[in-house]
């Protein structure tokens, strides 16, 4: 590709006062209109996470739709440029960014508070639309816009405005680290919002000096467009093609990962942040002449993180925060490696903007893959391993065999480690289960590919090759069956225990509830089967219902936030009511499916199940509970709604006087014991925790080490729990900030958990 000397249609340099204030005023500008940009998107998804119950699949939508929205802004940039002269370019985008004054301050419309059963994902996409689409889209234009109208001034850095790309994207990481750092903890959100306003008013400020400026410095001729269009066109399809490959699958990368990890610890701004702030910087580094890191030190460090992430995802039981720090160091180096080739690869000044719809709209097909289509192509997590390994094909030395037609020299240890690994997993049979073969087979592969061919490029094949395996390879062999919903992937299997054969729920790492099989996989007919799990009848959870119920004798009523396998509804008793509050349908079916759990049809045939976000339905409640047990944990991750005080205000609405609230609060990574007690001290209840630890990990009938709480309006309402000493009154730490649905921040309850 040949490049293209603005100079001849430009005017003189500008003098270097001038020039440094056309360097300031730009740059200033695309770092707020870079942080206003970023800054809105956790922001508004914060907002609208408490109608669809926290879950991870909000913010993978909400990736979609500012992507999606990007390449909007990122077209109409090239229209303007492409179209126009720079004076009503720099007029009309004036007049559109005005415009969207009128939908300020950013709130939630009225139809947010009525989601729908199904098709979750276009219902998200039409409250982002109604709510900050024109915002976004007036955002979404400026980068390439500035550095447009940059290219056409007198500044002597004008031929290669690709530099100030650098400072769009700190306003970004600025934003993207501020926000659950300095403004969520801060800030409630409509504080938020009203400042958002305030700032996007000034950026209004900021682009007509910038448009003012440039117009100055340029050489007004009749014939500047003209010339400009007469030199552009020096791209291909083909190049238009690689751009846009080349950002699709760390954009994919980017929507998967960020999915996986905050699908284990919490739907929060923090976690979907990182993956986000990480993803900028490598722009931020990639995008200049000098690279400052060397490829050859990056691609070893690629691919030792690719053999440990691959090992963290197939074998349980590892550190999860040091899980996660594998991989997002896996991310970064990889969309690095990524966004460098992007940028060596990018076109002359005057087709800026072409480059950057191919970017823009390589972003929204990755996003798309990952974040709309996946949930219905596949039953389980088939796309980040695939994401991992096309990623690993973008490396360097990939990228310069295609061009070189030496593809052919890495078919053999594709095909070789291929077919290791499927022996491995043949023979792995019922002694070794398949994932862990899979795990030690790829760790003998990376040494054989070191040895043998000893270079990086074929260690990655043989990478590629394990995460084929990954994604495509029974990952147990027990009887594993898996569906997925907007919710996450509900994966029921068999395993056996020293207690005997039982059948279980997983979703992520987390099992959602057990019920013991005979020999032939039926749920066991004699009676009623036994709560397992975490509600075994000797567990916390088990011991407070059943010590509020001698209490009083009978609990008419009990409240159910969260179904699992419909465990809960076998504490029941004859004369009491169980209403069981959910919101994924996929997990109704399960739980209501005799042949795979029998909790349900064997303990409360009749239980009403109302499907929704509890917070939402709950309210909607008629009747009133002598009981709340609260369990809605999706994995580990919290839904950070339903610890508010305007949560806590609805239970307490549907909670007789004399009732109980009991949360099921077991986490690997946080304490969520301080948050409750500070929230209970609020509205004057008393709150007591079990820490219940099972030797050896599980017991009899699996129980399962777990903690809870409960919390009433007098300790004596919870009868003789209050006076046992296996749990403990918790003292509110009144320094402590409350949840509210306007703040809210999970680094303390991580902090928590490592006292």
């Amino acid at each position: 590709m040949t490049s293209v000397d603005l100079n001849a249609v430009r005017a003189a340099p500008a003098m270097p006062h001038r020039a440094g204030l056309l360097t300031a005023a730009f740059a200033s500008t695309l770092f707020l209109s870079a942080f206003l940009l970023f800054s809105v998107q956790p922001m508004f998804t914060k907002m609208v996470l408490p109608a669809l119950g926290g879950s991870p699949g909000v913010w993978s939508v909400a990736m979609v739709f500012f992507q999606a929205l990007l390449l909007g802004g990122y077209l109409w940039a090239h229209i303007l440029t492409r179209t126009l002269s720079l004076r009503l370019a720099v007029g009309l985008h004036l007049l559109l960014t005005a415009a969207a004054l009128f939908a300020l301050p950013i709130a939630l419309p009225a139809v947010s508070q009525s989601p729908p059963e199904s098709g979750q994902s276009l219902w998200l996409i039409g409250i982002f639309a109604a709510s900050v689409g024109i915002p976004f889209f007036a955002l979404s234009a400026n980068g390439p816009l500035l550095q447009a109208w940059f290219a056409r001034t007198d500044h002597p850095a004008a031929a290669n405005p690709y530099t100030l790309y650098g400072a769009s994207n700190i306003g970004s990481f600025g934003a993207l680290l501020a926000y659950p750092f300095l403004i969520e903890p801060l800030i409630g959100l409509s504080g938020q919002s009203r400042l958002w306003s305030l700032g996007f008013a000034a950026l209004i400020i900021c682009l007509l000096v910038c448009g003012l400026m440039a117009a100055r410095g340029a050489r007004e001729q009749a014939n500047s467009h003209s010339a400009s269009l007469s030199i552009a066109g020096a791209w291909s399809w083909r190049d238009f093609a690689g751009w846009t490959l080349l950002a699709a699958v760390p954009s994919g990368l980017l929507v998967a990962v960020t999915a996986h990890i905050s699908t284990d610890i919490a739907a929060a701004p923090l976690l979907w942040v990182l993956p986000l702030a990480l993803y900028l910087l490598t722009f931020v580094i990639a995008f200049r002449d000098r690279f400052l890191l060397s490829e050859n030190a990056i691609v070893p460090v690629q691919i030792f993180a690719t053999l440990l992430m691959l090992a963290f995802m197939a074998l349980s039981g590892l550190s999860l925060l040091l899980g996660l720090a594998v991989h997002l160091v896996f991310f970064f180096v990889s969309v690095l490696l990524c966004h460098r080739a992007l940028y060596l690869r990018r076109p002359a000044t005057a087709d800026l903007t072409a480059f950057y719809v191919a970017m823009s709209l390589g972003g929204v097909l990755g996003g798309l893959f990952a974040g709309l289509l996946a949930p219905h192509l596949f039953n389980s997590i088939v796309e980040y391993p695939l994401l991992i390994a096309a990623i690993l094909l973008c490396q360097p030395a990939f990228l310069k065999a295609v061009k070189a037609a030496e593809a052919r020299d890495y078919i053999l240890p594709f095909l070789a480690s291929l077919a290791i690994i499927a022996a491995a997993w043949i023979g792995a049979d019922a002694i070794v289960p398949a994932q862990r073969a899979i795990a030690l087979c790829g760790a003998g592969l990376f040494a054989l590919a070191i040895l043998r061919w000893r270079s990086a490029a074929h260690v990655a094949t043989c990478s590629v090759a394990l995460c084929v395996a990954t994604a495509w390879l029974p990952q147990d062999v027990s009887n594993a069956q898996s569906w997925r919903s907007f919710f996450g992937v509900h994966k029921v299997r068999e395993l056996v225990h020293q207690d005997g054969k039982f059948r279980t729920l997983m979703h992520g790492t987390t099992m959602h509830g057990a019920v013991r099989i005979d020999e032939r996989g039926a749920p066991t007919p004699a009676g009623n089967p036994l709560p397992a799990t975490y509600y075994a009848f000797e567990g916390p959870i088990g011991e407070a219902i059943a010590s509020v119920r001698a209490r009083r004798g009978v609990l008419p009523i009990v409240h159910a936030v969260g179904l699992g396998v419909g465990t809960l509804a076998c504490h029941r008793k004859p004369g009491e009511k169980f209403v069981f509050f959910e919101i994924d349908p996929e997990v109704v079916r399960l739980a209501k499916t005799p042949l795979l759990f029998s909790f349900m049809s064997s303990c409360a045939p009749q239980a009403r199940i109302v499907l929704g976000d509890a917070r939402l339905t709950l309210a909607k409640e008629s009747t009133v509970a002598n009981a709340i047990v609260i369990d809605a944990f999706s994995s580990d991750a919290i839904p950070v709604h339903l610890l508010t005080r305007e949560a806590f205000a609805v239970y307490l609405s549907k909670l007789a006087p004399e009732g109980a609230l009991i949360f099921h609060i077991s986490n690997n990574t946080m304490d969520l014991s301080p948050v409750i007690a500070r929230i209970a001290a609020e509205f004057g209840l008393a709150a007591y925790r079990r820490v219940d630890v099972v030797k050896g990990g599980a017991d009899a009938n699996m129980r399962a080490s777990s903690i809870a709480m409960a919390l009433a309006r007098d300790s004596a309402y919870l009868g003789a729990i209050a006076s046992d000493p296996k749990w403990r009154r918790i003292q509110p730490d009144m320094a402590r900030r409350v949840w509210t649905d306007e703040y809210s921040t999970i680094i303390e309850p991580i902090l928590d958990a490592r006292r």
